[in-house]
This record gives C-alpha cells, structure tokens and sequence, in this order.
C-alpha cells in the first residue's frame, strides 16, 4: 500500500498493490498492520456501511458533531468525487476542502479523519461506495452543511444540471452557522 499525502494532511490517499492477470485482479482493501505503520493512525473502525446511488445523486456534507466518525472510503463500482472539509476550528487548514475522483477502477481510498464534514458526487451512471467509520451511527448527533455553501466554495464537477439531493442535503446548514468542532 502507498500513501499519498493531500493538501489537508490529516486527510489521506490509499493506493493498494494490486496483483492482477487475465483471471482478474487481488488487492488488500485493509491491512490493519499496515495501516498503522504507514499511517501511524491507531483507529478501531467498528461499522462498515454500503451505499449504491445513481448518477447526478450528491450526498454529503454529512458529520456527526457527537461521535464523530473516521472514514476509511472507496468505491467498489462505478466513480464519485470524493471530499472532505475540516471543519476544526482550532485546525491550520479550518474551512478547507479536498477532493479526489474514487472509482472502481482506479482502486484508492480516502481517510477522512473524524473532525472533518463528507460527501460526495456520482459521476458515473451509478457507484456502489463502502466505508469503514471509527464510530457508529448516531442519528441525533448527524449535522449537515449544505453542499453548495458559497463559503466553502466547493468546486463540485457537475454537469449543467443540478445533482440529486435529499431534502436533509438541500437544506443543509450555512457553513458560518453550523455546529463545528473545537
């Protein structure tokens, strides 16, 4: 595995050894071992989610302000762009975004440290996306600020039309007006 450092450093690149022929293809999706050693992140991920959603659909920016989750992302069919905002107020990089194309086919993976809101867009017809968090759900602590927040400035690659969004992602909270973290 290789890690690849984002212009958010807590926020991290996985890119696997993958050993493929012409019968198909084996990588490690995790390693805790490695994980430690190359990360020197010592987490416990303790619910792994699995979500399909068609294109256009954008989800995000999700977080719990309580039980913050760590995600440990990637797509296992399909592509989306992927991105996390910190959203520490104490952090050097408060109110900065990263994003990166994750797909099938290309394998990576995204760490998203807790402290930091999520979302991402579907670019290809549909993406099945599986995520690995370092807490559970906790329904009544999850907050949302809205996808398109003129603050954030999220360079989204979306097409003439607008994505689909939940009611919950449409009307999610101003970004100056949101719970965040210390």
């Amino acid at each position: 595995m290789n890690i690849i450092r984002t212009t958010i450093p807590d926020v991290l690149i996985l890119e696997p050894k993958v050993f493929g022929d012409e019968r198909g293809f084996f990588f490690e999706s995790f390693n805790e071992r490695a994980w430690r050693q190359l990360t020197g992140l010592d987490v416990t991920f303790v619910q792994h989610n699995h979500s399909r959603s068609a294109g256009g659909v954008l989800r995000g920016l999700h977080y719990q302000i309580q039980h913050p989750q760590g995600k440990l992302v990637r797509v296992v069919s399909g592509e989306v762009f992927d991105l996390a905002v910190d959203i520490r107020r104490s952090s050097p990089t408060f109110g900065a975004w990263y994003g990166t194309r994750l797909s099938a086919e290309n394998k990576l993976q995204m760490w998203v440290p807790a402290g930091f809101a999520h979302g991402f867009f579907v670019t290809s017809e549909y993406a099945e996306f599986l995520y690995l968090t370092t807490d559970y759900w906790a329904p009544e602590h999850e907050r949302c600020i809205v996808w398109n927040d003129p603050d954030l400035a999220i360079a989204w690659p979306l097409a003439a039309e607008a994505p689909t969004v939940s009611a919950k992602d449409r009307d999610g909270t101003r970004f100056k007006e949101a719970d965040l973290f210390p």
